[in-house]
């Protein structure tokens, strides 16, 4: 090669990947990488007289990992509520494992009985762990929950190991301002140390759109796309990079036409943005005035003040598993009332819709394990198992105490309470029932209590419960479609199986169905009925559930704007005409292609 051509190397050609679309928007910027030291541990054996300094070396990383994840914790305050949502929960669980946890316990007894060193030690039982969730199969799991509660005590393991061996973590220091950040794999706690405001995108080969990482890169709003196979090995340091982050597209190396269409995309996205802010105030109503209320669910307390700036009409699913995990009893009637009444005093007059505890044994929960309410053996399919009311059909002592905290704090404002994982009309049976004793029960002792029992309804998001929705409608007084466990027992598919096999999908017709008797059940009955699924976050899809009849909508608080201004733009006529169309479409495919003709009207 001659030496004029090594000086003027010829540039690469414009290279568009694919991904799975995280965070709306488009970045423009030179590449950067932050690669992470690869972890490499030698299996070794030590001498019985060695136990103690291994011990010792266990103890020092355990404090380390302790200071770095409170650490951590403490930085997510500066960060979006979001973001705090959705890591908060794993860095306390991660903190709870680094005290006196089984799985501590498990890695100081293999040091001490097979006599191997600490980082041997912590590698096999937080593999053997992960392994477990999983049973006997030799398979490569896919992506779910137990997937990923397998994936976080692995990342528990592989904090410790770092630590163990004093191998530093991914930085992001000294990375230019503005630059497109690029990654084989991006892990929540990654996300939590990236500054908003440094980076002007994100991309990455591993991950999809509904891990905690491509939550929190939402909560922080960058443009980001996910799941690009092929990235890292094609991209240059320093090299231009266009994320799109609405389509899931990155392209490498753009040419000038490209470059010159990005520009105007990033100006009419922010000019967008700044419109969607000023519908805050305006009605939630179609242009021929049909009003859809629009309110948000709530995972965490400290998510409340985003709610209220979201502008929604209350929260239609409050999560009550927060209460239950990363303690070691379960909590008592006065600290879930305090917190209940935090949630509803702070919606001032806005409704506040509680649903009792949904345990699932995919779900790691100490306080009901210590108590003796979940079974010993790991559950095969725990999507199948003794989850939501199954769970405080077996222990009334839990469900009596729960819904005494709610009645209580339903003196500060309205609150509704709703019922998980229903499937036979006796189990909405066993909770009234229970609701009325501890009406009396509090009557009979003088206690204050509102004029009225809160309203009672289900959680509907099994088949049994749509099919029999007419039985459910004379026994509740309002229901709650949950979409993403309705279309998941509907169709057989998790819905974090990767999208090549394109199995799972809320958009299948069956399930569209499903939706649309319920809501005609409830209307026959007179009571209301709302949407809380992943469904309800979704703009483009917010035509067809008013077409189904949906007129309550509860989502993520950030997605209430986007989801207002949809509303606005519809009209009953051609809403009820794209539903029609819908439900008798003969697959998934199709509905999105009526969904996309809708939209390009």
């Amino acid at each position: 090669m001659k030496a004029e051509q090594l000086r003027h190397p010829k540039p690469r050609r414009q290279l568009p990947l694919v991904g799975m679309p995280v965070t709306p928007g488009i970045a423009i910027g030179p590449v950067a990488f932050a690669a992470e030291p690869k972890l490499e541990i030698a299996r070794q054996k030590i001498s019985a007289s060695d136990v103690s300094a291994q011990l010792h070396l266990l103890d020092d990383a355990v404090t380390q990992a302790r200071k770095q994840l409170t650490k951590l914790r403490a930085r997510l305050a500066n960060l979006p509520e979001e973001s705090e949502a959705e890591i908060g929960p794993l860095l306390d669980a991660h903190l709870h494992m680094l005290g006196s946890s089984r799985l501590l316990r498990m890695i100081r007894t293999t040091i001490e009985d097979r006599l191997v060193t600490a980082a041997t030690a912590v590698l096999d039982v937080t593999e053997a762990q992960a392994a477990a969730f999983f049973g006997e199969s030799d398979q490569k799991p896919e992506p779910g929950d137990l997937a990923r509660q397998a994936e976080e005590v692995r990342e528990f393991g592989r904090r410790l190991l770092r630590n163990l061996i004093r191998l530093p973590f991914r930085s992001f220091v000294g990375l230019p301002h503005g630059s497109v950040l690029l990654a084989d794999a991006l892990r929540p706690a990654d996300a939590a140390l990236i500054e908003p405001t440094h980076f002007a995108g994100i991309a990455a080969e591993e991950g999809g759109d509904g891990g905690h990482t491509a939550v929190m890169l939402r909560a922080l709003g960058i443009p980001a796309v996910l799941g690009v196979n092929g990235l890292v090995a094609a991209a240059r340091e320093g090299s231009t990079v266009i994320v799109d982050g609405e389509a899931g597209v990155i392209t490498l190396n753009p040419g000038r036409r490209s470059l010159a269409a990005a520009a105007r995309q990033r100006a009419d996205f922010t000019r967008a943005q700044r419109t969607l802010g000023r519908l805050r105030r305006l009605p939630s109503e179609t242009t021929d005035h049909v009003l859809i209320e629009l309110q948000a669910n709530l995972e965490l307390p400290f998510e409340l003040p985003m709610v209220a700036r979201s502008g929604a009409a209350g929260i239609g699913l409050m999560r009550s598993e927060f209460l239950f995990m990363n303690r070691e009893t379960l909590p008592d009637e006065d600290a879930q009332f305090r917190t209940y009444r935090e949630v509803v005093e702070a919606m001032d007059g806005d409704p506040v819709t509680i649903r009792l505890l949904d345990w699932g044994s995919e779900k790691e929960i100490d306080s009901l394990s210590a108590a003796g309410l979940i079974p010993e053996t790991h559950e095969v399919n725990p999507a199948l198992g003794l989850r939501g009311v199954r769970l405080l059909n077996e222990a009334p002592d839990l469900l009596v105490t729960q819904i005494a905290a709610i009645i209580r704090a339903s003196l500060y404002g309205p609150v509704r309470l709703l019922v998980p994982m229903v499937c036979r009309t006796g189990e909405i049976a066993l909770v009234r029932d229970a609701l009325s004793k501890v009406w009396r029960q509090r009557q009979r002792l003088g206690q204050r209590l509102p004029t009225t029992l809160p309203p009672l309804g289900i959680m509907v998001e099994t088949p049994a419960a749509a099919v029999a929705a007419v039985d459910f409608a004379r026994r509740c007084d309002f229901f709650a479609i949950g979409t993403n466990d309705l279309a998941m027992y509907t169709l057989a598919a998790d819905r974090n199986l990767p999208p090549r096999y394109a199995l799972y999908d809320a958009l299948e017709p069956a399930v569209l169905r499903l939706i649309s008797m319920t809501v005609t059940a409830a209307d026959a009955a007179g009571i209301p009925v709302s949407l809380c699924g992943e469904l309800a976050n979704r703009p483009e899809v917010t035509p067809l559930l008013i077409g189904l009849g949906l007129r309550q909508l509860s989502m993520h608080g950030g997605a209430v704007l986007r989801v207002k201004r949809a509303v606005r733009a519809s009209t009953r006529t051609a809403c009820d005409a794209l539903a029609a169309d819908a439900i008798a479409a003969p697959d998934a495919l199709t509905v999105h292609l009526l969904l996309d003709a809708h939209a390009a009207v």
